[in-house]
């Protein structure tokens, strides 16, 4: 999840990012999720493409009971959060100096038995990525993740190293300008894309792409 500094002249239409704490109600659970958007900008708000994606997750579209998934540019740690209280096995990944945070989130939120089922651990895209096993991942969750061009070829890499032939990629998004566009047509060169959840009233499209399966040549 990229940074970016707090500006007083962005406040206008932002206000809920300025609370500091943001409740949601899933999976029979209170989460209340600190929010800083002075310190950290865009990693410590919970995005509407987050609780879109924590609504799908809870609808029991995907298994998640026993599985482990892993949450890139987690920011606030909500989907995270949210995919452990239903079962999952879930390593919850941002840049370094978000963790800290997110860290508190997470631990703040998931009760003591469900603790060892979230790990927090660094993730740059495209970076250190030996830090984890290739294909280690039965479902890889992204919200809001795809706003930033140049980190398009680092997290397409990304992708592809976490996810086996049986991964799961569910990525939820607004679709806001034609770059967005671009990254799914780059999506589909590696992957079988299909969108399948859309909220009206959020503007939140969720799309779920598995590994291309490639018939050689006979």
């Amino acid at each position: 999840m990229a940074l970016v500094p707090y500006d007083e002249a962005s406040e206008m239409g932002l206000q809920k990012f300025h609370k500091p704490v943001a409740t949601f109600s899933f999976a029979n659970h209170t989460i209340h999720i600190r929010q800083d958007w002075r310190q950290l900008g865009v990693a410590a708000v919970v995005w509407d493409a987050a609780v879109v994606l924590s609504m799908y997750l809870e609808t029991g579209a995907m298994e998640l009971r026993g599985r482990s998934a892993v949450e890139l540019g987690a920011g606030t740690g909500l989907v995270g959060i949210v995919a452990a209280l239903l079962g999952a096995n879930v390593t919850i990944t941002d840049r370094k100096v978000a963790l800290e945070f997110l860290k508190q989130n997470v631990q703040a939120n998931l009760p003591p038995h469900i603790q060892a089922k979230a790990v927090v651990k660094e993730l740059t895209w495209g970076q250190n990525l030996g830090s984890f096993s290739p294909g280690e991942f039965d479902l890889i969750l992204g919200a809001d993740i795809i706003y930033l061009e140049e980190t398009f070829t680092d997290l397409l890499q990304t992708l592809g190293y976490l996810c086996s032939d049986h991964s799961v990629i569910l990525l939820a998004c607004r679709i806001r300008y034609e770059r967005d566009n671009n990254f799914l047509a780059m999506l589909e060169r590696q992957f079988t894309v299909n969108k399948v959840h859309y909220d009206p009233g959020k503007d939140v499209h969720i799309y779920k792409a598995q590994r291309t399966y490639q018939r050689e040549d006979l």
